[in-house]
């Protein structure tokens, strides 16, 4: 049986414990707000890129001049998975939930017969992918550094896969990454960057009913031409999915970190609760013990 003072050590340290989670956890709701409400805001952005891409993609069918970045370059050999998660730990199961995400894209890849990359943003994920799959690692990015996320961030990230992508390195760019829902749920999800039309014809079928004839049904002129400005728009529409992936990955990690540290602070209470029951019954019956010792060694004189 732990002494008395072991059992005030341990209530002690405990309840130090509790104050960090606690001051985490209201760290993390501060930090929440305002990640949300930038990911929130992004998204309208992001979705109208991606109609006006569409819109554009649809007035070029048939067109031979189309842009690799839109149509592909014709092989589906190479794919890039671009994993994002967080530099930090002690939020839940927010890191563990994109790699499970990420690994079942690589299984399902590898067992098509593809080639699969790995292009990694964050240390977390960086430490579990790598384990298992160091000699498909071709890039690694931390943002422990970078106190504010900013465009300037996607746009380096955007720019480096375009690249690699003009080089002939991949066929087939996927960005994995968190969508926030809210506090408690955030969902893995896979989206295809490059070519520009898998993710658009995968969005399509949802869109298609509640569209309104001002969104889809205008009629646009372009100039100089949809080509041309499908070479600005596309790298830019690359650039926007990566900011708005980390956006939500940014809300997704302080919704998951709070709701974990309530956690741990609750945790906490219930263990001071018990060691103190334990403390006070160790206590009553040293006590107890004590009383008898000098009762019977008075009886005895």
């Amino acid at each position: 049986m732990a002494s008395l003072k072991d059992l005030q050590n341990r209530i002690k340290s405990v309840k130090n414990t509790q104050k960090i989670t606690k001051a985490m956890q209201m760290v993390a709701a501060a930090k929440l707000r305002k990640a949300q409400d930038a990911a929130e805001k992004s998204r309208p952005y992001s979705e109208r890129i991606g109609n006006v891409i569409s819109n554009l993609a649809a007035s070029m069918t048939g067109a031979g001049d189309a842009p690799e970045l839109l149509v592909g370059n014709g092989k589906s050999d190479t794919v890039l998975l671009v994993i994002a998660t967080a530099d930090r730990g002690l939020c839940g199961g927010f890191n563990t939930n994109i790699v499970r995400k990420a690994r079942e894209e690589i299984v399902a890849l590898e067992q098509a017969g593809k080639t699969v990359k790995l292009f990694l943003i964050g240390k977390k994920g960086y430490d579990q992918l790598n384990r298992l799959y160091d000699d498909r690692v071709v890039e690694y990015i931390s943002l422990k550094e970078e106190r504010k996320l900013h465009a300037g961030i996607a746009q380096r990230i955007g720019e480096q896969i375009t690249g690699m992508f003009e080089r002939g390195e991949f066929d087939i760019c996927k960005l994995v990454f968190a969508e926030f829902q809210n506090v408690m749920t955030q969902n893995a999800v896979a989206k295809t960057l490059i070519p520009a039309i898998a993710d658009l014809t995968e969005d399509a079928a949802p869109e298609a009913e509640t569209a309104g004839p001002d969104l889809d049904g205008a009629i646009y002129t372009y100039e100089p031409d949809e080509a041309g400005i499908l070479r600005v728009l596309l790298p830019r529409n690359i650039n926007t999915q990566i900011f708005t992936a980390l956006l939500e990955n940014s809300a997704g990690e302080m919704g998951s970190k709070m709701t974990a540290m309530d956690n741990a602070t609750r945790n906490a209470g219930d263990m001071i609760d018990k060691l103190t029951l334990t403390f006070n019954r160790t206590r009553q019956a040293q006590i107890t013990s004590e009383l008898i010792e000098i009762i019977s060694g008075a009886e005895a004189l």
